[in-house]
């Protein structure tokens, strides 16, 4: 069997249409390879009739106490999918449901345990996003030992023992992209052009896309730390140069020691950088303190599962 992952926020007008686009994809696959499928939807707390829209569809549904965001849809897919491969998908046809009939050929040979998709381009994205996005993917392979394809999407189709690792790890601050990486196993990768929403708008602004690739950052690399403490000491040398310097230009050349507004930049900049590399060791800790809460990912408030988690 093969489960599908739909996470789902305020989709209302996309909702039927991708049913119809997945359904022709499902035929393909169901009279060559003999396989089942599963839909499974998770309404993130949506204010608009997606949940009504679910129910009428006669889908396997989890709604969520409220919103909690896509990566705790995600994880709520994971657990409550139990396809031999399951697939995790954009309801707004982002992701084109034809090309899983490749990606699931891909798997069978059992080369493979993950078959991944990446945008070869950018085509329709705003100039700004598309630009701090390649600066992410740069800055993320640069400072992180986990490797983030550039393009990346969460599209993909995985083995059961692929999702059975990935549901292994049982942190609160989930970041799947760096997850499906860090677990390992080998992928194929799967490249097509960008494309339009076929309905209804993004839920993912400018700031919520920065977040999130802060949080990324952090949950895998630790390089900001070691960056903060490596500024400090060369902020410490290069004071210590400067005070010499001063000295030594009092007691040969008879230099007065002046400079007000010049000493206030600098202490004006040194506060600076000392308020980032507080902040940074803020978020870390921050981290640490919603780990050690261990709270639920998320909150279900309806579901037509058995066990929805």
């Amino acid at each position: 069997m093969i489960s599908i992952i739909v996470p789902c926020y305020n989709e209302e007008a996309t909702i039927k249409i991708f049913l119809k686009e997945i359904s022709k994809t499902e035929m393909l696959i169901s009279e060559k390879y003999h396989e089942s499928f599963e839909y499974i939807f998770i309404d993130d707390g949506s204010t608009d009739n997606t949940l009504d829209i679910l129910k009428g569809c006669g889908v396997k549904y989890i709604s969520f106490s409220r919103n909690f965001g896509k990566e705790a849809g995600l994880y709520a897919g994971l657990r409550a999918a139990k396809g031999d491969y399951v697939a995790v998908m954009d309801v707004d046809l982002q992701d084109p449901p034809e090309l899983l009939v490749d990606m699931y050929e891909s798997l069978l040979s059992g080369e493979y345990d993950c078959a991944a998709t990446r945008r070869s381009t950018r085509k329709g994205e705003p100039k700004i996003r598309s630009f701090f996005a390649k600066c992410f993917y740069k800055l993320i392979n640069k400072i992180s030992d986990t490797e983030i394809v550039d393009g990346a999407r969460d599209y993909r189709l995985m083995t059961r023992r692929m999702v059975d690792a990935i549901l292994s790890v049982k942190e609160y601050n989930r970041f799947s992209k760096g997850l499906f990486s860090w677990v390992g196993f080998k992928t194929k990768w799967f490249e097509y052009e960008n494309i339009e929403r076929s309905a209804g708008y993004t839920k993912w602004s400018f700031k919520k896309l920065f977040l999130y690739s802060i949080d990324g950052m952090m949950s895998f690399s630790v390089v900001p730390l070691a960056l903060a403490s490596i500024v400090g000491m060369i902020m410490c040398f290069a004071s210590i140069m400067m005070v010499l310097i001063i000295i030594a230009k009092t007691l040969i050349w008879g230099d007065p020691v002046a400079g007000y507004p010049s000493m206030i930049c600098v202490i004006l900049f040194l506060s600076g950088m000392q308020m980032l590399f507080i902040g940074i060791l803020g978020q870390y800790l921050a981290k640490t303190y919603l780990e050690t809460k261990s709270r639920p990912v998320y909150v279900v408030r309806d579901s037509n599962i058995d066990k929805p988690y």
